[in-house]
């Protein structure tokens, strides 16, 4: 029976892939539709449909993602210690349903309660399919990495197609349809989990089976109830983004507290110089999305405004490419990177994890520069060529291949297995900050727009490009430079 299937059955597959693997991918699939679908029509909405201005938008967007990452801690943790991978999936799907359901209603007057669903949601089920995926494989399994590749890919076509039909329904349809849409892939991912969780044999369960039933119940119930406690906070928060950055601050303090206690209550000085190496991927991965999430924000609005809408002589709406394109060179580019890793191996040319991350800074360099350089193609009145604008993303999606397949592969080789939901949830808590730290960067290239026109407009934001390209190439350079320790401390792991 797949019911009682053991751990060991399932981590002792043939071939390159676990059958389970599927089954998270599609379940992912379509939550990243949501989530992507709901990310990219953020700044866009806010701008068009709640009329607030490019720097408030920015710092809205900045702030919303934040809190939908910051959760993924909280959330991993919850997994970890009381309701387990399965429950805490299944409980942020319901509420990521509910949120979505709320906007499709009433877009302009329930949005910010139905994104105060979408962030706890988003936080119970994001960081523990990731988990699961992990516990398909042998610690010493190198197989891992192509589990997470692919997995990857699923996070991307849920994206590529949540990216484009979202915006495109908001935009010439109708906001709710748009929610809408959101709402019903959730439900499907649902679904497909239910019907496939059997498959995953102990994959999942309640951390918690030693006790009775009841305090069992009872701690389950206290999380439920404490996390729909907190929307209104949420809200109160989201909408004054001030008291965001008092939150985030807040958080990461208690979240390096948290870490160092568990680091210190290993006990063994191999384990904890893993750990401390994969706390120096997180904080790149932070210094990563700080740049690299622009997407969603400043390059929405400068989508929306100052690009045209020819792309190789085909009629397409720039917002639709701002959100997808990344996307779909993922899906495109991923097996051929793939290939080239292992190419690269078998000449014994192939850099290790660390050089990874470093090239990945190097091209999100490049792309922000050829950002910076639509400047040189605009026309008069400060319209942009699609063109170049989607081949800086194409060089995005090169950087980010060389380390967010990767990442959260590392993450779970480095970490002892009791702590993959914390480790997991401070991997997407670097990526709340990454996000904050965006909205703030996308608000200062907004606010550096001292004219009316979009040629002012077109100046202010390309340069503010440039300036991030300079971080880039920077943070590269010093991750290259150190990775001679960072690997000491990774030991055998690679």
């Amino acid at each position: 029976m797949e019911s009682n299937l053991t751990i060991d059955q399932i981590q002792n597959f043939k071939g390159k892939y676990p059958k389970q693997l599927w089954y998270l991918f599609t379940v992912e699939m379509w939550e990243r539709f949501c989530f992507y679908g709901m990310r990219g029509v953020l700044t866009f909405f806010m701008v068009d449909q709640l009329f607030l201005k490019d720097e408030a938008a920015n710092l809205q967007y900045g702030a919303i993602q934040a809190f939908v990452y910051a959760f993924t801690f909280i959330g991993g943790i919850f997994a970890d210690k009381i309701l387990g991978f399965r429950k805490s999936l299944f409980f942020g799907g319901i509420i990521m349903i509910i949120g979505n359901l709320l906007i499709a209603f009433s877009p302009q007057t329930m949005f910010y309660y139905g994104i105060a669903f979408s962030i706890i949601g988003t936080g119970f089920f994001k960081p523990n399919i990731s988990s699961m995926v992990g516990e398909l494989y042998h610690e010493n399994d190198n197989r891992r990495d192509a589990g997470y590749g692919m997995f990857y890919a699923g996070i991307n076509v849920g994206g590529l197609l949540g990216g484009a039909l979202c915006i495109y329904l908001g935009k010439y349809y109708s906001w709710s349809l748009c929610f809408l849409a959101a709402a019903i892939v959730m439900i499907l991912g649902l679904f497909t989990f239910l019907f496939t969780k059997k498959h995953l044999g102990p994959i999942g369960n309640s951390p918690l089976l030693t006790l009775s039933e009841s305090k069992r119940k009872t701690r389950e119930i206290a999380v439920y109830v404490g996390s729909l406690l907190s929307i209104p906070f949420i809200y109160t928060m989201v909408i004054n983004t001030d008291y965001t950055d008092f939150f985030m601050y807040t958080i990461g303090i208690i979240a390096i507290g948290y870490f160092i206690y568990e680091l210190l209550k290993l006990g063994n000085a191999s384990l904890q110089k893993k750990l401390i190496a994969a706390i120096s991927f997180i904080f790149f991965y932070f210094l990563f999305n700080a740049i690299y999430e622009q997407s969603g924000g400043s390059l929405s609005l400068f989508a929306k405004d100052n690009l045209s809408s020819n792309l190789l002589g085909f009629t397409i709406d720039p917002n639709v490419v701002n959100n997808s394109s990344n996307t779909l060179f993922v899906i495109i580019l991923s097996p051929i990177i793939g290939l080239l890793w292992l190419w690269l191996y078998k000449k014994k040319l192939e850099p290790n994890t660390l050089i990874k991350f470093g090239i990945g800074f190097l091209f999100l360099s490049a792309s922000f520069y050829i950002f910076y350089y639509t400047k040189f193609f605009a026309n008069s009145s400060g319209i942009t060529s699609l063109n170049v604008f989607t081949l800086a993303y194409f060089v995005t999606t090169i950087g980010e291949l060389c380390l967010g397949p990767i990442g959260m592969s590392i993450i779970t080789k480095l970490s002892p297995k009791r702590l993959f939901g914390m480790m997991m949830g401070l991997w997407f808590l670097a990526s709340a900050f990454g996000q904050l730290a965006a909205g703030k960067l996308g608000a200062e290239i907004s606010r550096s727009n001292h004219g009316a026109t979009l040629v002012s407009k077109l100046q202010s934001y390309t340069e503010g490009y440039y300036q991030l390209a300079i971080y880039a190439l920077v943070a590269g350079l010093l991750l290259i430079l150190f990775s001679p320790l960072i690997k000491k401390l990774m030991q055998e792991v690679k």
